[in-house]
């Protein structure tokens, strides 16, 4: 079984930076795919980034790319994910999620078995 517990959320004006992370249990984290998924009020849950067990492969959603980096240190059990030059149309609950292996694709929430509890970013002046 693995917990997820992200932290690092707020409350930021347009063009600022936030970074996020995700704390995990279990002793095989270092070998699970992560990623970061956000849900806005009355939209559905949408891709934001994803990396391999060993962070070597990372993944970004078009609306991210360029802005968003998504890193790991498994001697920390901690994924994060460094938001820059942010926008108000950021603004979502933030979750993090995990899956021993991938049966589908990074980019689908179905394929993650582990979620943490989400937390809010605001962007707005």
């Amino acid at each position: 079984q693995v917990q997820l517990v992200e932290s690092g959320g707020g409350l930021v004006q347009p063009g600022g930076s936030l970074r996020l992370s995700c704390a995990a249990s279990g002793r095989t984290f270092g070998s699970y795919p992560m990623g970061w998924f956000r849900q806005a009020p009355g939209k559905e849950r949408e891709f934001v980034a994803a990396i391999s067990g060993t962070g070597r492969s990372t993944y970004y959603g078009d609306s991210v790319k360029g802005r968003f980096a998504i890193s790991r240190d498994n001697a920390k059990n901690t994924v994060y994910l460094q938001m820059n030059s942010l926008k108000p149309e950021d603004t979502a609950v933030y979750y993090c999620a995990a899956v021993p292996k991938y049966s589908g694709s990074y980019y689908q929430a179905n394929s993650y078995d582990y979620w943490g509890q989400g937390t809010q970013v605001t962007v707005s002046s």
